[in-house]
């Protein structure tokens, strides 16, 4: 089912555009589009987990094979590195931007225009490096298949903040153009997909239940975080999508790892 895509229209084409678009958003891969439309963003942003799961299994790759050869917090760090690196680290810096935002406790309007600025402040610094630190600790703790999973889950909760109600901040950017694109029928589909994948990988590694709940605890506290971002903001942005992104990774890391 298309995100808002007219019932007369084919689905192949805008399909193939907003896959190319999901890569060139969330990686370093360029998407290689003339131009876009909103059809398009809708379709990148439901498409957004697919792009995460290949991320997902690159960083779990390296995580692996460097496990072989250093300890386990030292293969995660390498990993999530990995994960910095092909995706230009720009959902880490949306993350240092939304806090810094957040944390200077100025209205919208100023808030945002912290947000745009090149610099990082104490609140980005100290938010970077406590969810750097977690997320590193948890996935040593866990394991490259939960890595992958986490990952899967923060471009899950991307597909959630775009859905059909919810509001960009700006009338420009990123937000503007993704914001209330997906269908939550397109969202549920996706949801359901990847809990399908989350049993199938509990069940290899041993735990059927602990995946899927892994998953559901990523959503929910990237959703806390969006709520709180469009009261405070009147809406999503770009920075507030990659700080999802890396928030529900962290949730969904820290019950995996916490499992027995």
């Amino acid at each position: 089912m298309s995100p808002d895509t007219p019932a007369s229209s084919a689905p192949e084409e805008p399909v193939a555009a907003g896959l190319r678009l999901a890569a060139g958003t969330f990686t370093i891969w360029p998407a290689g589009l003339p131009r876009t439309d909103r059809v398009t963003a809708g379709w990148a942003m439901a498409l957004a987990p697919l792009i995460g799961l290949g991320l997902g299994l690159a960083g779990a790759a390296v995580m692996a094979a460097a496990g072989l050869l250093v300890s386990p917090l030292l293969a995660a760090a390498l990993g999530l590195g990995t994960l910095a690196v092909l995706t230009r680290g720009l959902h880490l810096d949306g993350l240092a931007d939304l806090a810094d935002g957040l944390g200077s406790g100025k209205p919208a309007g100023q808030a945002l225009d912290i947000m745009k600025r090149s610099d990082i402040g104490p609140f980005g610094v100290v938010t970077l490096v406590f969810t750097l630190l977690t997320q590193a600790a948890a996935a040593s703790e866990a394991g490259p298949m939960a890595l992958a999973l986490a990952v899967v889950t923060g471009r899950l909760a991307v597909t959630w903040a775009c859905v059909t109600g919810v509001p960009s901040a700006r009338p420009g950017g990123l937000g503007a153009m993704v914001a209330g694109t997906v269908r939550q029928s397109t969202a549920i589909i996706a949801t359901a997909a990847v809990a399908a994948g989350a049993v199938v990988l509990g069940l290899l590694a041993g735990g059927p239940v602990v995946f899927p709940v892994a998953v559901a605890a990523g959503l929910g506290a990237a959703w806390a975080v969006r709520a709180h971002a469009v009261r405070r903001l009147g809406g999503i942005t770009g920075d507030v999508l990659g700080a999802l992104v890396e928030v529900a990774t962290a949730a969904a890391l820290i019950v995996c790892a916490a499992a027995p």
